[in-house]
């Protein structure tokens, strides 16, 4: 059965090739390739997509920013048309987001944000959905790269 994999913001940016972001873009391309030939499940947390946005809003010249939309644009349509090897996953609910907050001091205390808490929140709820797969964060940054839960037996 092939693996789950959420798409971290630093993989995003280099597969949309986002401008003063994106260094390693043939090479992520390459390695979606291989994902999509063993047909994992891509899912895209709505944190990667918001991140990813942001980036994009930030970097660049003008027409240069506005090409990179566009793609932005067209592989999250694509996505939520299902017209596209990546799934979206759904926004909090605002229980989730209070229970995040009283998590996120802690968090924060290590360096890393809260797009990452909530990515790591939605790597662990497919892991419960998941039992019999591997569940991963496919990311560049190392402490979210960490979360790769193989299949239970």
């Amino acid at each position: 059965m092939s693996a789950v994999c959420l798409i971290d913001t630093s993989v995003f940016v280099e597969l949309l090739n986002v401008p003063n972001r994106a260094g390693h873009h043939a090479e992520t391309l390459a390695a979606l390739r291989q994902r999509v030939i063993v047909q994992e499940s891509l899912f895209l947390p709505m944190a990667t997509l918001l991140e990813t946005g942001n980036h994009i809003g930030q970097n660049g010249d003008g027409g240069a920013r506005r090409a990179c939309a566009q793609r932005f644009v067209q592989q999250v349509s694509a996505a939520l048309e299902g017209r596209s090897p990546f799934k979206p996953l759904h926004f909090l609910q605002a229980d989730a987001l209070k229970a995040w907050l009283n998590e996120f001091p802690d968090h924060a205390a290590t360096g890393s944000g809260l797009g990452d808490l909530s990515i790591v929140h939605d790597w662990h709820r497919l892991c419960q959905q998941n039992r019999a797969r591997r569940v991963y964060i496919w990311s560049l940054d190392r402490h979210l790269a960490a979360y790769d839960r193989p299949p239970e037996l």
